[in-house]
């Protein structure tokens, strides 16, 4: 039988490209594990420092925490890693100021809310931050995930969804409404140890069948009744036809 012989020059470029390949799908996979998350302030004040800074142990980054949206989506290196909050950048570990907002990010959290909250007893940054973790699988459009940062249970009618939400839990609502306008909404909460059951929101809400909604559930000061602020998440990859 006889066999065509390749060529040297074609056999070295094979091995060029092959090791190009090989070095790229590292990154590319590295790449699809870095940690991704949105930044909240639920309860900030009107005035608070024009700057903040995460630092991941390795390298600081400039984040904004707004009030009444999310953050643009900031990516976090892959791992197991530490963030500390402080409102000038460093370089090193070693430069860390003791007593630092912190909070631990593990491997397999993906993608994350990070949730600020003022904390006056830390004298370094007068806050303290909260993880929340969050699954994109899991949520179709015109659907409502709903995250309870409270002790407190909540209960009630969306629109022709129920809610029953537990004391720190999150819970998926099914698409309040087939169509967009308005809808129905009654919810009410029971604080620990006390089987009365208090109302808290009775109103119309609008639907848009086209987004996602996120919805926290927080404490507010020394107010008894919980509040609640709803948010619009377009973080995620966009509709495919026949979806």
């Amino acid at each position: 039988m006889h066999m065509r012989k390749i060529p040297q020059r074609k056999i070295g470029c094979y091995l060029f490209f092959l090791s190009i390949a090989l070095f790229i799908a590292p990154l590319t996979e590295a790449q699809e594990r870095l940690h991704t998350c949105r930044i909240l302030f639920l309860n900030g004040p009107q005035r608070a420092a024009s700057k903040y800074f995460l630092f991941d142990g390795q390298s600081c980054e400039e984040v904004k925490l707004p009030r009444l949206s999310f953050s643009p989506v900031y990516k976090l290196r892959a791992g197991n890693i530490k963030l500390w909050l402080l409102t000038s950048p460093i370089t090193q570990i070693e430069q860390l100021p003791e007593g630092a907002p912190s909070v631990v990010i593990p491997e397999s959290m993906r993608d994350f809310y990070l949730l600020m909250a003022r904390d006056p007893s830390n004298g370094v940054v007068p806050l303290r931050m909260q993880v929340v973790n969050a699954n994109y699988d899991m949520i179709g459009r015109g659907e409502m995930l709903w995250f309870n940062l409270t002790p407190k249970h909540v209960i009630g009618k969306i629109g022709k969804s129920d809610l029953k939400l537990p004391a720190h839990q999150s819970v998926l609502v099914r698409e309040p409404a087939q169509q967009s306008g308005s809808y129905p909404v009654e919810i009410y909460f029971r604080v620990p140890n006390d089987n009365r059951v208090h109302p808290l929101i009775e109103s119309q809400w609008n639907h848009d069948p086209r987004s996602r909604s996120i919805v926290f559930v927080f404490d507010e000061g020394k107010r008894r009744a919980p509040r609640i602020q709803s948010f619009a998440d377009f973080r995620m990859t966009e509709k495919k036809p026949g979806q």
